[in-house]
């Protein structure tokens, strides 16, 4: 008696290689937050490798391009000296006073040169005209009147964020729908009703859009005030580390003041988020 095998092909064969398309749907599935932080870090490791291959090609001096380690161990100086925390302090303190001088000023600047007549008429044109003038040459004219306490070093910062607090948040009060006032008028609302439950609203991401810019500036700015009168602060490290060579230490203090700008400018975004959700969900 005889038997036949019948053999059956194998079906389950070697695995199939993975889809570039599903591997960008994993990708896309990891929260937010942790794409941002893998991207921030592999810029700033990117950023490094740069840096250091520059640093090892011998195409600058050591003493004026330092190299990573380098960089690291003026910040470990730093600390130990306890001369880090209490710059960082005072620069935060200046940077955040003037910050909120500015924003305050610009905004409600905008309200009267978008909403009144007379603010078109007489505000703007003055404002037109000063907002192209450098803050940084004002601050011999802030020295003048104020002399070289925490006052005019405020009013530096305050003036350096108000123009672009100013021009955004007037950009976005002036371009309000010409048809949701009409409707207002025609509900009878009150120019107060208007101004808070349509105007501000509708302007919300432009003012948001000008504190975090001005916020940028008063970091910019903080490194021109604290360089006269002054003894502590990141703007007068930087200062005193240009006067005696010591590129290492300005490096990272310059690190330093990015890194306060950029936690800065996450904290308004974060703050802020709620009242401009509408903006993004109707983009």
């Amino acid at each position: 008696m005889t038997s036949s095998l019948r053999t059956t092909p194998d079906t389950a064969g070697p695995p199939a290689p993975a889809s570039p398309r599903r591997d960008r749907i994993r990708l896309a599935r990891l929260p937010r937050h942790w794409r941002t932080v893998g991207g921030t870090a592999a810029g700033l490791v990117l950023a490094a490798l740069v840096w250091s291959l520059v640093a090892a090609s011998g195409s600058f001096p050591r003493q004026l391009f330092p190299t990573v380690p380098q960089i690291a161990r003026a910040g470990q100086a730093l600390c130990s000296d306890g001369l880090l925390l209490p710059d960082i302090a005072a620069s935060l303190q200046r940077a955040l006073f003037g910050l909120v001088v500015g924003v305050a000023a610009g905004v409600l600047a905008a309200i009267a040169t978008s909403t009144t007549r007379v603010g078109r008429a007489v505000l703007q044109p003055v404002l037109r005209l000063l907002s192209p003038i450098p803050t940084i040459g004002l601050v011999p004219l802030a020295i003048l009147w104020f002399g070289l306490g925490e006052n005019s070093k405020v009013l530096v910062i305050a003036l350096g964020v108000f123009v672009p607090v100013w021009i955004n948040s007037h950009s976005g009060f002036a371009g309000t729908p010409e048809h949701y006032l009409q409707a207002a008028r025609c509900l009878g609302a009150s120019r107060w009703h208007t101004l808070t439950r349509i105007v501000l609203p509708e302007a919300t991401p432009d003012v948001v859009g000008g504190i975090r810019v001005g916020a940028a500036m008063a970091f910019v700015l903080i490194v021109v005030a604290e360089m006269t009168g002054t003894t502590a602060g990141i703007g007068y490290r930087i200062y005193q580390a240009q006067l005696f060579s010591q590129a290492d230490r300005l490096i990272f203090c310059l690190i330093v003041l990015g890194v306060l700008g950029a936690a800065c400018d996450l904290a308004i975004a974060a703050v802020t988020a709620p009242v401009v959700r509408w903006a993004k969900e109707a983009n």
